[in-house]
């Protein structure tokens, strides 16, 4: 990895010249959140790029909430292809669902061509965390408010501009072909690594006070709760709306559905959630989660029990979304503290 110093005007320089190649993303706040917006002429004079995480997770760039899949019996046959996607501003966490979403979608047999090609096409210039979010507890699960991998660039935010490393062949392509934007790093290396120890530090005593087992542990809690009354307990006040599913970068399940268009039909794929009576639901009507507790054991052990089985990490990056999103207030931190 190479690292080089880039100011702030020769960051949105090096932006405006991506977008004539990208369709551009990077964070905005609004009402104290962050949302991801389209950079347009003004650049990046409206983002935020450091800070925390955005509301919404970067999974919708890749796996969007609504996918058209399929057309039949219709006259609009035309191949409509769209300009890559690059995202500004991507933090760790999402970073990290791309180790479950990659393993979902990008594996033989059931290779998923809607998500490998924007994958493959897109750009991810990500970046260090500079704040603590209230509901933030990615390092109790092994994962840093700074990014390690998953990123073509990565820029960390120093006084009068950033810290650019790169992650990736497309990364270093950038950066060598726009040398003449960046400086060299080494006299501000010192203080990214300060910023990001502090930072640390500061999250590990703010998950403290949320009594997360040891990362080591939570599987094995896990299991021998297994059959408890905990998730009769946890899921008393679901309203089984299903926004914590939406709202985590690594939940992927979807659903299949056929509609007529006003000349012939056209087949989408659109995001599902485990927590809904439906989702398990069969033919005839049988289903073997038809009861909510059921069916948060079962999202509780997806995270925390199958991915560490079937990939060696949990199917949480420890983002919080799920818990600002709830509104029967459920907080996964208090569930894995139960544990």
């Amino acid at each position: 990895m190479e690292s080089h110093f880039i100011n702030k005007s020769n960051l949105d320089r090096l932006v405006k010249s991506l977008s004539k190649s990208y369709k551009i993303f990077a964070p905005v706040k609004s009402d104290n959140k962050r949302f991801y917006r389209k950079i347009g002429d003004e650049g990046l004079r409206d983002s935020v790029i450091g800070e925390i995480r955005a509301v919404e997770p970067i999974k919708s760039f890749y796996f969007p909430a609504r996918t058209k899949i399929a057309e039949y019996f219709s006259k609009d046959d035309s191949d409509k292809k769209e300009r890559p996607i690059a995202i500004i501003g991507a933090k760790s966490c999402d970073l990290a669902s791309f180790k479950v979403m990659d393993y979902v979608y990008s594996q033989e047999p059931f290779k998923d061509p809607f998500y490998i090609s924007k994958r493959e096409a897109g750009l991810i210039i990500s970046s260090d965390c500079t704040l603590c979010g209230e509901t933030c507890f990615c390092v109790a699960i092994g994962i840093m408010p700074y990014p390690t991998e998953g990123f073509d660039i990565n820029l960390s935010e120093i006084e009068g501009g950033y810290l650019a490393e790169t992650g990736s062949s497309k990364g270093e392509k950038i950066i060598k072909e726009y040398f003449k934007l960046f400086q060299g790093a080494e006299p501000y290396a010192q203080k990214r690594d300060s910023n990001r120890k502090k930072l640390k530090e500061d999250l590990l005593e703010h998950v403290k006070k949320s009594g997360i087992p040891a990362k080591d542990s939570i599987q094995p809690a896990f299991k021998s709760k297994f059959d408890t009354s905990l998730w009769e307990e946890t899921s008393k006040t679901c309203v089984e709306c299903g926004a914590c599913n939406m709202i985590c970068p690594a939940c992927h399940c979807f659903i299949l559905m056929d509609q007529k268009k006003e000349d012939g039909f056209e087949r989408l794929k659109m995001w599902d959630s485990c927590l809904l009576m439906s989702f398990a639901r069969v033919a005839g009507g049988a289903n073997p989660r038809k009861l909510l507790a059921q069916r948060m054991r079962n999202r509780i052990d997806k995270k925390f029990n199958f991915f560490p089985d079937t990939i060696g990490r949990f199917g949480c990056t420890g983002c919080g979304r799920c818990i600002e999103a709830c509104p029967g207030k459920i907080d996964i931190r208090e569930v894995l503290s139960k544990l």
